[in-house]
């Protein structure tokens, strides 16, 4: 049953709420989580009206998946599950070591997702990331059997290109791009939004906090745990670290001004961009939780948003030669 404080979206054909949860950091990434504390963020959601579910098949190798699936439970009817295949996981660290987007790959993806999920279909399968080495009309393609096969209703892509999505969207109907897209990271403007909203497809903002950062907290830029993958990001270097933190002090000035969080004007400066957008912030407590859910209510004045919208980080969002990059990386 959908909660009336929390507002609707489509993307493209599929009703949402406004706000997703992003799940990988219940598995792996930003420290060791806390699996109990993670559940009840996610039944938390569920009361507060969050239908949207974001998970992959890379999180954790397979760990997230079951946990989201066996968290959900007799709800899953009710609740939007989206999961992408595509990245693979090194078995050392967990994070990405390489890209297969091959049709035989995504077929034998589905199987395994649908069992950890423990349901009969995914609502919105992603292509993690594209994979050069395969025709993206090869990789929809595949996708689209599944569709006719019952196992997935809609399909996305993640991090692609204004001409990929354009090719894919000709093979079968492309429901949503996901990609990064915060105060400090607008390479989705530069062409993929445009071309995104002439073919109708919705956008699913990952990382809206800047992984953390935007929030203004400790943990998430000068307090990081030996576990968390930030500790490699460009942007927390010392040099970028300093400039960015510059901006986020900046961002708390406009958020005590107007009695809210730092976080929150983040995430309604995301929510502004248009009614086709669905941020997905990922966190494992409810506290958090609970925050970001309120931004859904903020509306930020012209001069403020003015300001948030000529911001942009320093340094690159992920390493050089990562598997992660994408193609709408423009560092």
């Amino acid at each position: 049953m959908e909660n009336p404080s929390m507002p609707i979206r489509r993307l493209r054909d599929l009703r949402v709420s406004a706000l997703g949860l992003g799940c990988m950091g219940m598995s792996m990434a930003y420290g060791r989580p806390d699996k109990r504390e993670a559940q009840r963020t996610i039944d938390r959601a569920i009361e507060l009206g969050v239908t949207l579910f974001d998970t992959a098949d890379a999180y954790g190798i397979g760990e997230n998946e079951k946990f989201v699936g066996a968290c959900i439970g007799r709800r899953r009817e009710r609740l939007v599950i989206s999961t992408k295949f595509g990245l693979l996981p090194n078995r050392l660290t967990g994070l990405a070591g390489g890209i297969d987007g091959s049709p035989s790959h995504c077929r034998k993806s589905i199987e395994a997702s649908l069992q950890r999920l423990r349901t009969d279909y995914v609502d919105l399968y992603f292509l993690h990331r594209v994979d050069p080495k395969v025709p993206i009309e090869e990789s929809i393609g595949a996708m689209a059997d599944l569709v006719s096969a019952g196992k997935v209703r809609y399909l996305g892509l993640s991090e692609c290109s204004a001409d990929t999505l354009r090719r894919a969207n000709a093979v079968h109907p492309i429901t949503a791009v996901q990609s990064e897209w915060s105060i400090f990271t607008r390479d989705i403007e530069q062409s993929v939004l445009t071309v995104a909203r002439k073919l109708n497809v919705g956008i699913m903002p990952f990382a809206p906090l800047g992984r953390g950062m935007l929030t203004g907290s400790a943990e998430a830029s000068t307090n990081l745990s030996l576990l968390d993958f930030r500790r490699v990001m460009p942007r927390w270097n010392k040099q970028n670290l300093a400039a960015n933190l510059l901006l986020v002090h900046r961002i708390q000035e406009m958020a005590a001004a107007l009695k809210v969080t730092a976080g929150q004007i983040a995430l309604a400066w995301v929510l502004s961009q248009g009614e086709d957008v669905v941020p997905i912030p990922g966190t494992k407590r409810v506290q958090y939780l609970e925050q970001n859910v309120r931004a859904v209510q903020v509306t930020l004045p012209p001069a403020i948003q003015q300001e948030l919208s000529q911001m942009r980080a320093a340094g690159a969002r992920y390493p050089k030669n990562s598997p992660t990059r994408g193609e709408t990386t423009a560092d």
